[in-house]
């Protein structure tokens, strides 16, 4: 029987790896706080749709908020 050559496939660097994985460290901590009404609207959703973690629920909102508002208002140059 024929043996079929082994193809080498070339790694991504490990060293990129770690620029990757420290880029994506959380390590700036942002303390809000909310009225009664807030947290109850964010109970009930949070109870409606599974969410088991309010720490990402928030962070995802709040990127998309301002991701959508910085696009619908880029900088001008004058």
């Amino acid at each position: 029987m024929a043996r079929k050559k082994k193809i080498s496939v070339s790694g991504v660097d490990p060293e990129y790896l770690k620029k990757q994985k420290a880029a994506l460290v959380r390590k700036h901590r942002q303390i809000i706080y909310l009225n009664d009404s807030e947290v109850a609207a964010i109970n009930r959703y949070c109870e409606r749709f599974r969410v088991n973690a309010k720490a990402s629920l928030y962070r995802e909102a709040i990127m998309q908020k301002v991701l959508s508002e910085l696009d619908d208002n880029p900088p001008t140059l004058f």
